[in-house]
Protein backbone atom coordinates (compact mmCIF):
# COMPACT_ATOMS: atom_id res chain seq x y z
CA UNK A 1 0.00 0.00 0.00
CA UNK A 2 1.31 3.48 -0.87
CA UNK A 3 1.33 6.24 1.90
CA UNK A 4 3.29 8.81 0.33
CA UNK A 5 4.25 9.83 -3.13
CA UNK A 6 4.89 13.58 -3.60
CA UNK A 7 8.10 15.85 -3.54
CA UNK A 8 9.55 15.94 0.32
CA UNK A 9 11.11 18.93 1.26
CA UNK A 10 13.44 18.94 4.46
CA UNK A 11 14.66 22.05 6.58
CA UNK A 12 18.16 21.77 7.46
CA UNK A 13 19.85 23.10 10.12
CA UNK A 14 21.24 27.06 10.98
CA UNK A 15 17.41 28.01 11.23
CA UNK A 16 16.93 30.86 9.30
CA UNK A 17 20.53 29.76 7.13
CA UNK A 18 18.59 26.09 6.23
CA UNK A 19 22.50 25.26 5.44
CA UNK A 20 21.43 21.56 3.64
CA UNK A 21 17.99 22.36 3.15
CA UNK A 22 16.74 20.82 0.18
CA UNK A 23 13.74 18.39 -1.38
CA UNK A 24 13.83 14.82 -3.55
CA UNK A 25 10.97 12.63 -4.62
CA UNK A 26 9.74 10.60 -1.17
CA UNK A 27 7.68 7.14 -2.34
CA UNK A 28 6.64 5.08 1.27
CA UNK A 29 5.31 2.14 0.69
CA UNK A 30 3.63 -0.32 3.84
CA UNK A 31 3.83 -3.79 2.70
CA UNK A 32 1.85 -5.31 6.10
CA UNK A 33 -1.44 -4.12 4.23
CA UNK A 34 -0.29 -5.60 1.07
CA UNK A 35 0.59 -9.26 1.92
CA UNK A 36 -1.60 -10.11 5.13
CA UNK A 37 -1.59 -13.94 4.78
CA UNK A 38 1.60 -14.75 3.26
CA UNK A 39 5.15 -13.43 4.31
CA UNK A 40 5.94 -11.56 7.43
CA UNK A 41 8.46 -8.79 6.56
CA UNK A 42 11.11 -7.62 9.05
CA UNK A 43 10.97 -3.59 7.79
CA UNK A 44 7.69 -3.37 6.12
CA UNK A 45 8.03 0.17 5.68
CA UNK A 46 9.90 0.63 2.41
CA UNK A 47 10.97 4.43 1.74
CA UNK A 48 12.87 5.25 -1.37
CA UNK A 49 14.20 8.69 -2.39
CA UNK A 50 15.18 10.05 -5.25
CA UNK A 51 17.28 12.98 -6.05
CA UNK A 52 15.26 15.80 -7.51
CA UNK A 53 17.07 18.63 -10.14
CA UNK A 54 16.09 21.69 -8.94
CA UNK A 55 16.97 20.52 -4.99
CA UNK A 56 19.77 22.32 -3.36
CA UNK A 57 21.38 19.31 -2.00
CA UNK A 58 21.29 15.52 -2.84
CA UNK A 59 19.47 12.36 -1.32
CA UNK A 60 22.83 10.75 -0.73
CA UNK A 61 24.48 13.94 1.21
CA UNK A 62 21.50 14.18 3.74
CA UNK A 63 20.23 10.57 3.87
CA UNK A 64 20.56 10.79 7.69
CA UNK A 65 18.82 13.70 8.23
CA UNK A 66 16.27 12.61 5.32
CA UNK A 67 15.39 9.73 7.25
CA UNK A 68 15.63 10.81 10.48
CA UNK A 69 12.77 13.24 9.51
CA UNK A 70 10.53 10.99 7.75
CA UNK A 71 10.50 8.94 10.76
CA UNK A 72 9.17 11.33 13.01
CA UNK A 73 7.35 13.06 10.31
CA UNK A 74 5.39 10.10 9.18
CA UNK A 75 5.29 7.99 12.78
CA UNK A 76 7.81 5.29 11.74
CA UNK A 77 9.18 3.24 13.90
CA UNK A 78 13.12 3.29 12.33
CA UNK A 79 14.15 -0.21 12.81
CA UNK A 80 11.13 -1.48 10.60
CA UNK A 81 11.70 0.82 7.98
CA UNK A 82 13.88 -0.29 5.08
CA UNK A 83 15.62 3.07 3.16
CA UNK A 84 16.51 3.42 -0.39
CA UNK A 85 17.91 5.66 -3.01
CA UNK A 86 17.59 5.22 -6.02
CA UNK A 87 18.99 6.53 -9.77
CA UNK A 88 17.50 6.52 -12.76
CA UNK A 89 19.32 4.92 -15.99
CA UNK A 90 20.72 8.18 -17.44
CA UNK A 91 22.96 8.43 -21.16
CA UNK A 92 26.08 11.29 -21.41
CA UNK A 93 28.18 11.51 -24.02
CA UNK A 94 27.97 13.20 -27.32
CA UNK A 95 25.40 11.12 -28.48
CA UNK A 96 24.38 9.53 -25.67
CA UNK A 97 26.15 6.37 -26.43
CA UNK A 98 27.52 6.01 -22.49
CA UNK A 99 24.65 4.58 -19.98
CA UNK A 100 24.59 4.63 -16.32
CA UNK A 101 21.92 1.57 -15.30
CA UNK A 102 19.02 2.81 -12.63
CA UNK A 103 20.14 1.72 -9.23
CA UNK A 104 18.54 0.95 -5.83
CA UNK A 105 21.06 1.74 -2.89
CA UNK A 106 19.91 0.55 0.63
CA UNK A 107 20.85 2.62 3.37
CA UNK A 108 21.48 1.26 6.91
CA UNK A 109 21.80 3.61 9.52
CA UNK A 110 22.71 2.93 13.03
CA UNK A 111 20.26 5.11 14.99
CA UNK A 112 20.91 6.58 17.84
CA UNK A 113 18.36 9.01 20.07
CA UNK A 114 16.28 8.88 17.06
CA UNK A 115 18.64 10.08 14.78
CA UNK A 116 19.70 8.55 11.57
CA UNK A 117 23.69 8.34 11.74
CA UNK A 118 26.22 6.28 9.97
CA UNK A 119 25.24 5.75 6.76
CA UNK A 120 26.28 2.64 5.05
CA UNK A 121 25.58 1.94 1.51
CA UNK A 122 24.38 -1.50 -0.50
CA UNK A 123 23.32 -2.12 -3.67
CA UNK A 124 20.07 -3.74 -3.81
CA UNK A 125 19.84 -7.16 -5.07
CA UNK A 126 17.25 -9.77 -6.16
CA UNK A 127 14.44 -10.48 -5.28
CA UNK A 128 14.56 -7.89 -3.06
CA UNK A 129 14.75 -5.97 -5.98
CA UNK A 130 11.80 -7.50 -7.53
CA UNK A 131 9.66 -6.77 -5.02
CA UNK A 132 10.74 -2.86 -4.91
CA UNK A 133 10.54 -2.77 -9.10
CA UNK A 134 6.76 -4.06 -8.63
CA UNK A 135 5.77 -1.24 -5.72
CA UNK A 136 7.17 1.33 -7.74
CA UNK A 137 5.90 0.35 -11.26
Amino acid sequence: MRIYDDIYSWEGWGRTLRLASGKCRLRIFDLKDRNRAGLAHLRPIIVIASDVSDSRMSVRSCCGHIATRVAIEFNIRPHRMMFIEYYPQTQYGEKGEHIIEEKYDVVDFNWVQDKAIEPKWRTLKPPLLDVIKALVE
